[in-house]
Formats: C-alpha cells, structure tokens, sequence
C-alpha cells in the first residue's frame, strides 16, 4: 500500500497518466467531489492576480521574451521569484501581496511557461532558465541588493545560474531561498521508498515519457479526456498536504493543463536527469531551504543534502503541507521568508511594514 501510494505522487505527468488508467470515472468523479466539497478559506482569493507593474519583456541570450511583473517601492531591495514547473508567476500571490510594500517584488514567467514566449531554438532547458534569471535581474534589479527565491523547477533554475554566474553571490545577489527544491536526481528521491531495483526500472520509463512529445502528449490527453476531474486529482495528489484548499488545487491543476507540451518533453527531461550540486558550493551568501514536511516529491533527505551542501545553509520544514508549501501554508512560509529577509537583506533601504486587514 505504502509503496503504491507513493507511486501515486511521482510527478511530471507520468503520475497522471498511471493514476487516469488505473481510475475508473466514477471513482475520478467521486474523488473530485470530496475534494472539491472541503471547507475552503481561501475560496474569496483572486489566486490569478498580478503585480500591477507590467515591465517591458526581459530578452534573454537566445531572444527568447521573458514576462516579468513587479510591485513595490523603486529603490527598496528586490525579491526575485522564480516559479516550479507547468506553473506560473501567479503561485507566488500571497507572496508579492505580503511583501510588496516593503521591497521591490519581481515575478516572472520561464520560458514556454505562462505568459512568457517560447524559445526561438525550442530550448527549454534548465541551463537556459538559469540565464533567464540572469536577463530578469538585469532587466528588472540591474545593481540590486536582491534576494532569490524559487520554488520546485524554479529552485534548480537558480542553481543552473549559481552554476554560470558565481561573481553574483555576495554582490548583487544577497541571499538565496529553495523551496521545495533538489539539487539532483529527483526521480531517486521522489521514488527512493521503492528501492533501487524498482527505480532502475522506473528510470527508462520516465525518459522515454518525458523525452518524446508523442508520447507525452498522449499523457496530457489521458487529462483532457477525463477532465477537470482528472486533474484536480492529480494536482491534489501530487502538490498538496491533507488540509489542501479546493480553490489552490483547482488553480494548480488549470496552470499544469495549461502548459505547452514541449514544457512537459523538453524541460521534464531535463528534471529527470540534472544534477547541479557543484553548484552548491558557489552560493556564497546565506541560504534558506524550506519544505513541506508532507512533500513527497523533494522529501526532507533532500532537504537535508541542499542544506549540508550550501557554505551559508539553513533548513525549515513547513508542517502540513506538501509541494507547493508556499501557497497551501502561505502564512507560515511568509513568517519563515520574512525572518530572512530581515536577517540578509539593509534594514536602512526598508520603510516600515504595514500589516493589512487580512493577515
């Protein structure tokens, strides 16, 4: 049972598919009805919502347009977020609106996700995601002090730029923040429980899923034949803790839906195989890791590895919340990022905090 509850909360759409196959659609139907009938606090939030500054794109190496958002005072020192895979800027909501009248909040889409272009050569790389953080901060926080934050896709694109662009550590970028995030072989650590026999098999699965459009593209069928149904429970299984709100999941799964196909070839690939720890060791300024304590796809081991790992690193768990800690717990990882951002970011630069009605 353990180890078929685990296989449920593989990611990338594989566990889409094995979930849709092995589902009947009354029981999908059912499923997504005791989900959606959950008490839901967060059902009056406008999830989709936008920083109201809509900067000019941020063009990258390759030309590629990167949609970039901000909100908050000029001048006041930036707090870049980079968001997970199939998602968009939009999953850092309660974010830039707790943030923003104290720094300078930026938010953008990566390539071939939300409302940025796709790459002229289709590289959807995570190497090339790590040069568009690059183009955003020049663009957006050309002389900073800035604090990177990213979550899942969006963590391991920071690394790829640690990767290339160590000088920036220590001097435009002041801090770091991974949620939910590893820094290498996420299939091993989302399938560990199974044993290495079982994720050696697994492995050429998932690359031949992930690396061949085709094939994902009959993935993403499997959820548009079943429905919103479907991948309401996918993304309840696969990103949430057990107090999931319907209003965040039901926002997850339209975003994940919503993502090109050569996002869930191209890029998937790279997730299946990349490997950035050198890059640890570059990350010379203090470092926060912060997971879910439900989070079944970046669990605490590799938590654990990315803190050991980072010169300056410290470790928070998140309790009760799975992959997307920072909408599902919104409040308690806004109390952990604010904690750090005092502790590494000039208090002279911050005017004071107004708290609004709705913390």
């Amino acid at each position: 049972m353990a180890r078929g509850h685990l296989l449920r909360n593989v990611a990338f759409g594989v566990g889409a598919a094995a979930l849709g196959a092995a589902t009947t659609a009354a029981g999908v139907r059912m499923a997504a009805r005791r989900i959606r009938a959950r008490p839901d606090p967060e059902a009056g939030e406008d999830l989709g919502a936008l920083p109201p500054d809509d900067l000019t794109p941020a063009v990258s190496f390759d030309g590629t347009e990167l949609a970039v958002r901000a909100a908050g005072p000029d001048g006041a020192p930036a707090v870049l977020f980079s968001h997970g895979f199939s998602l968009d800027m939009t999953t850092w909501y309660y974010q830039w609106r707790h943030l923003s009248d104290r720094y300078r909040v930026v938010l953008f889409d990566h390539r071939g996700h939300g409302r940025s272009g796709r790459p002229p050569d289709g590289d959807f790389s995570l190497r090339s995601m790590g040069r568009d953080v690059r183009a955003v901060l020049d663009r957006a926080v050309p002389e900073g002090p800035a604090v990177l934050v990213g979550h899942s896709m969006g963590g391991m694109a920071l690394l790829s730029f640690a990767e290339e662009f160590p000088q920036e550590f220590g001097t435009r970028v002041a801090g770091v923040v991974l949620a939910d995030t590893a820094a290498s072989d996420l299939v091993r650590e989302a399938l560990g429980d199974l044993g290495s026999r079982a994720e050696r098999a697994l492995r050429p699965l998932l690359w031949r899923i992930a690396g061949n459009v085709d094939r994902s593209d009959r993935v993403r069928r499997v959820l548009q034949q079943r429905g919103a149904d479907l991948a309401l429970l996918v993304a309840r299984v696969t990103n949430f803790g057990p107090d999931a709100s319907p209003s965040q999941v039901d926002h997850v799964a339209r975003l994940s839906a919503a993502a090109p196909v050569e996002v869930w070839v191209h890029t998937a690939r790279d997730l299946v195989d990349m490997d950035f720890r050198e890059a640890l060791a570059n990350i010379t300024v203090p470092a926060l890791v912060v997971v879910g304590d439900r989070d079944l796809v970046t669990p605490k081991a590799s938590t654990e590895a990315l803190r050991d790992s980072l010169p300056q690193g410290r470790a928070v768990a998140i309790a009760r919340a799975g992959h997307v800690s920072m909408m599902e717990r919104h409040r308690a990882f806004n109390e952990v990022l604010q904690g750090f951002l005092d502790d590494v970011l000039p208090a002279k630069a911050r005017p004071r905090r107004r708290r609004t009605s709705k913390e």
